[in-house]
């Protein structure tokens, strides 16, 4: 081929390429998976460990907890989503009575989400994984300093109801300890990588008000292996 009907032929398979639209092109690449709202129902989570097997937390806490708070929210979401699909079809539906069932589904999604976190970060043995420690490390200065600020955010909790987070923010690319009061505490551009539940269910029936030993019993119980796992997605 003489250099002249090269360049033609390149200039033309060039052309082609632009005429196809970048959304087009960044389709054939995507692997997301997008469900249709409208018929979705939440299955609650099956537990990846022997709660008979825990250090400290016993199974009845354990499994009153992901059957009564963890699976009442999940029924409680399905329910609110199931009437949001309903008033949708009603045209005549005042704004504020379809934002208290959305104020509802902000709140039962929170809980769902966070209980799922929770769950699959327990059952573990407690002992840090070496590049959990290295980001964390790297990101507090030393290990320890994470886990007395994590455990001091706990305390802050100890009594009333929320959850301590470390959590990696892709804005401003910084590893956090998060501090959140409810299960509308949402954290902006966050991936959630160690979720601890502080809400007096997730303790009470094994140490009463006794907060302290509950966050030292979670600590024994951690699955650092799910918590290298959600590391590893963030690259």
């Amino acid at each position: 081929m003489e250099r002249r009907d090269f360049l033609k032929t390149a200039s033309l398979a060039f052309a082609a390429t632009l005429a196809v639209p970048a959304y087009a092109q960044s389709e054939k690449k995507s692997s997301l998976e997008i469900k249709e709202s409208s018929l979705y129902e939440h299955k609650p989570i099956k537990l990846n460990f022997d709660t008979s097997k825990g250090k400290s937390l016993s199974a009845k806490l354990i499994n009153s907890h992901l059957d009564n708070n963890y699976g009442g929210s999940v029924k409680a979401l399905n329910e609110v989503r199931k009437r949001l699909n309903e008033l949708n079809q009603t045209k005549d539906i005042p704004p504020y009575v379809y934002n208290d069932l959305k104020r509802e589904h902000l709140m039962r999604t929170g809980s769902v989400v966070n209980h799922e976190l929770y769950f699959n970060n327990l059952g573990g043995d407690g002992k840090a994984t070496s590049l959990a420690k290295k980001y964390i490390s790297q990101a507090f200065g030393t290990f320890s300093s994470w886990e007395d600020e994590f455990r001091k955010i706990a305390a802050g909790l100890g009594g009333g109801s929320g959850w301590v987070i470390l959590g990696y923010n892709h804005h401003l690319k910084i590893l956090e300890n998060y501090w959140s009061y409810d299960h509308m505490h949402g954290l902006f551009s966050t991936t959630p990588l160690l979720v601890m539940d502080m809400y007096e269910h997730s303790y009470h029936l094994d140490y009463g008000a006794a907060a302290p030993k509950y966050i030292d019993a979670f600590f024994q119980n951690i699955n650092w292996d799910e918590v290298n796992r959600r590391f590893e997605t963030l690259g």
